[in-house]
């Protein structure tokens, strides 16, 4: 790697910006197209393509622009300056995460605290006798006010079986992550490789057991995005984290590649350390998952 670059680095004209904001757009059009057919039950819904393309375009963006910024930062463009404003970026950025998940928190706080409730008929608010008059509101909401048009589940997934497994895969990959940065600081490649790919192995496994939990609610217990209230707070909320998993495990396994080519030193790090703290902020979202969704 050739000496810091002493002023701050200004990169030229890019097209990676357009490309984001297409794969972008497609992508969530995609994804409400199809949840809209589901809830529809169209069973000729053009949403997963649509979704598809969308993705497609978002991971050439990355493969592209995340590409760019590895070889400006190895020719050694960016200057101490550049490295705060990267670290300041990434801290925005999962700043931005924790609102998304604060709104969807928040809206289940709302449905269990207030709106539930008031359908039930409890406080100065209360509207049963207006809408459904034999509602009993009661969390979690295995009996719906319209059964008909949203089928309740039979009943809710065991806390204390596969989510509790997975909170001990995801806990467990924050400690064997922070083993590897440790080793990565004081130079010691072969245990940071060891404990980088045990940690990617735990990400995978957690993605499988989710995948094994869904197949569950869907097929046995009722558990679906159209069985009310309950079922879409959950899949919304499970299912974002997913996808964060997803990411998470792929920009880890980006990173094993890069060590494995060289990358990173004990001065040099920033792209692991992102990646880190992405990753323990997955986990810290999955502990609070656990608790107020599946035992509370």
């Amino acid at each position: 790697m050739t000496q810091p670059h002493e002023h701050y680095y200004v990169p030229a004209q890019s097209k990676w910006p357009i490309i984001a904001t297409l794969g972008m757009g497609t992508s969530v059009y995609g994804l409400a197209t199809w949840f809209n057919d589901m809830s529809a039950q169209r069973a000729d819904s053009n949403g997963p393509l649509i979704f598809s393309v969308g993705g497609l375009f978002l991971a050439y963006m990355l493969f592209g622009w995340f590409g760019a910024v590895i070889k400006e930062s190895r020719a050694g463009l960016y200057s101490a300056q550049m490295d705060r404003s990267f670290r300041w970026g990434m801290s925005w950025f999962i700043f931005s995460e924790v609102m998304f998940f604060a709104a969807f928190f928040g809206a289940l706080f709302y449905v269990r605290t207030f709106a539930g409730p008031w359908l039930g008929g409890d406080g100065a608010k209360g509207v049963a006798n207006m809408l459904w008059p034999n509602f009993e509101y009661v969390w979690p909401l295995l009996q719906t006010p319209d059964p008909k048009l949203f089928p309740a589940p039979k009943e809710v997934i065991d806390p204390w079986h596969l989510p509790l497994l997975n909170t001990v895969l995801l806990v467990s990959s924050s400690v064997t992550l922070t083993i590897a940065h440790h080793a990565l600081k004081h130079g010691k490649r072969a245990l940071l490789k060891a404990w980088l790919a045990l940690t990617i192995v735990l990400g995978v496994t957690f993605l499988g057991f989710q995948a094994v939990e869904y197949v569950e609610a869907y097929r046995e217990l009722g558990l679906t995005l159209g069985s009310g209230i309950y079922g879409s707070t959950f899949f919304m909320l499970t299912g974002f984290h997913g996808a964060h998993v997803t990411l998470g495990t792929v920009m880890l396994a980006v990173m094993l590649v890069r060590i494995l080519r060289g990358h990173f030193d004990a001065e040099h790090q920033f792209g692991f350390e992102a990646a880190s703290w992405y990753w323990h902020f997955v986990d810290v979202v999955w502990i609070a998952l656990f608790v107020f969704v599946y035992v509370l």
